[in-house]
């Protein structure tokens, strides 16, 4: 028999009963953001800096592509938290920098890691709020020096509006319009200001000490200081006009001479007959100073840079292993390039300089990064008329053979000096030369001619027009215009030539007052034209 059988009782049948476990509910993950900036070149672009805090094993890690000083950032943050009595949580602390596919360098994005890790519980959504801050190791919010031209670039770009800075950078940041700056001087400061969520700016905006005039509602910034003044340059008259005009245009310059006659002495004093300058401008000069390691003084004066015959391509364009540096051609940006003795510039040096005096800008080219400098300059330079100088001497004879003053002459090429506007062969000096003009007089001169460029809506001055701006500005009278067609067809002018004397016809009849170049302004643009 198959039947099973069961011996005794058999037990109750048993119910199933079903336990309802309580779950959690799943709290969503607070990821906090904070916007940064890294430059790449010398244009700033915007990094989100993002924050999580997941279970594992606890600890601190910093992602996408993060240099070194930013990795060392880690050990400064947690010290500067651990003084202001944060206690880390158990967690995992990862932080990003996005887009990841950009290097990001500077000690600034110290601040914003601090306070994504210190308001890990609370979440906050602060759209377009900039944080930007070095860390001491006792919570003090420091400066950085890439943090002005960080801000100024976003601001130029239109990506900034408001930003957590550290009060030391106010006495340069407050020289930025258009943003709003919350300083701060410790960690705690910053921590409570994203707590309560109240971004108030608590910087007034700088003015600047100078003297001011407006042209259509702009304001253009100058000062009279002649630190050395034109009067203690004898005779050289020719010359000293010349310069004058050079100034009034931001014309490029050249003067020939022997030793001793005042090449340099002009050169020196033209840095104080320069134009006025715009806050723009000013700004842009502050820029490129601090991308040199400089501390700009935001004085309305243009710069002047003078290197030396000897010094490297690198230096005068910029470069160097490793990160792009900035040159002597960039720091000379709205402002003057000299250079003395130039046939002993090298012919590598020489041949450079073509592309900043043609498209007012230096390239530098790196196999990770190609930058691009501003270099809007005014060149000038000077030259003695052969190596031993006295070629030109009516009391001492030249020592030169007729090979040597060639290749000397010849170290200049046509192309290079096409770019140039102004030629002036000094003659020597003389006893009986008088001091005939002041820097002051030159100034108000200069002041005159640039208030006639801008009233008649020129964005560039007369020696920067680009072709289409000097046939809408640079008009000539029916009689100088025909002096200048004899003049092309006498001397088989080039075009680079004929825009040359034009600029500087419209240069010397803004100088007289003249609304178009006449016949005396194109004579004395075509007497500044190169001979050889």
């Amino acid at each position: 028999m198959n039947a099973k059988t069961h011996s005794g009782n058999l037990p109750p049948e048993t119910k199933k009963v079903k336990v309802k476990v309580k779950q959690k509910e799943k709290q969503p993950a607070i990821v906090n953001r904070l916007a940064c900036a890294t430059l790449e070149g010398v244009d700033a672009k915007v990094i989100e800096v993002e924050a999580t805090f997941t279970k594992g094993l606890p600890g601190f890690s910093v992602v996408g592509l993060a240099s070194s000083d930013i990795q060392e950032a880690k050990e400064r943050v947690k010290s500067a938290l651990l003084t202001n009595e944060f206690v880390f949580p158990p967690l995992k602390i990862t932080i990003n920098l996005s887009p990841s596919d950009i290097k990001k360098n500077g000690t600034h994005f110290d601040l914003s890691l601090a306070l994504l890790v210190a308001l890990n519980k609370k979440a906050f959504e602060e759209e377009g709020l900039f944080v930007f801050g070095e860390l001491g190791l006792d919570g003090r919010v420091k400066s950085s020096s890439l943090l002005f031209p960080l801000i100024l670039s976003l601001k130029e770009q239109g990506l900034i509006e408001r930003a957590i800075v550290p009060k030391e950078a106010i006495t340069y940041l407050s020289h930025i319009s258009g943003v709003d700056f919350i300083a701060v001087e410790t960690l705690s400061e910053a921590i409570a200001l994203l707590k309560k969520g109240e971004f108030k700016a608590n910087i007034e905006q700088f003015s600047y000490d100078a003297k001011m005039f407006r042209v259509e509602g702009t304001p253009y910034y100058f000062e009279e200081k002649y630190e050395s003044d034109f009067a203690d340059v004898k005779g050289q008259m020719i010359a000293k006009r010349a310069a004058m005009l050079a100034a009034a245009g931001m014309h490029n310059f050249f003067m020939e001479g022997n030793p001793g006659c005042g090449k340099s002495m002009i050169a020196k004093r033209l840095k104080d007959i320069l134009p006025p300058i715009s806050e723009t401008e000013l700004l842009s000069i502050a820029k490129h100073q601090f991308l040199d390691g400089q501390t700009p003084d935001f004085k309305a004066i243009r710069p002047m840079r003078s290197p030396h015959h000897t010094a490297t391509s690198a230096s005068i364009f910029g470069g160097g292993s490793g990160q792009a540096k900035i040159g002597e051609v960039a720091l000379a940006n709205y402002g003057i390039l000299f250079f003395d003795e130039i046939p002993h510039f090298s012919k590598n040096v020489l041949e450079a300089m073509r592309e900043p005096l043609q498209d007012k800008k230096v390239h530098i080219a790196r196999v990770n990064a190609k930058i691009e400098y501003a270099a809007d300059i005014m060149f000038v330079a000077a030259q003695n008329p052969c190596p031993c100088g006295n070629l030109l001497s009516k009391s001492k004879s030249c020592r030169c053979s007729e090979v040597e003053i060639k290749r000397y002459q010849n170290r200049l090429s046509d192309p290079f000096l096409d770019r140039i506007d102004l030629f002036v062969v000094m003659q020597e000096v003389s006893s009986s030369d008088s001091r005939d003009v002041t820097s002051k007089a030159m100034h108000e001169a200069v002041m005159e001619a640039f208030k006639r460029q801008k009233a008649r809506g020129q964005e560039r001055l007369n020696g920067k027009l680009a072709e289409d701006e000097i046939e809408r500005y640079c008009i000539l009278s029916e009689e100088a215009g025909k002096i200048l067609e004899g003049a092309i067809v006498k001397f088989g002018l080039s075009h680079r030539s004929i825009a040359s004397i034009k600029k500087v016809g419209r240069t010397i009849a803004d100088i007289h007052g003249n609304e178009k170049i006449e016949k005396k302004d194109i004579l004395e643009a075509l007497s500044y034209r190169r001979r050889r």
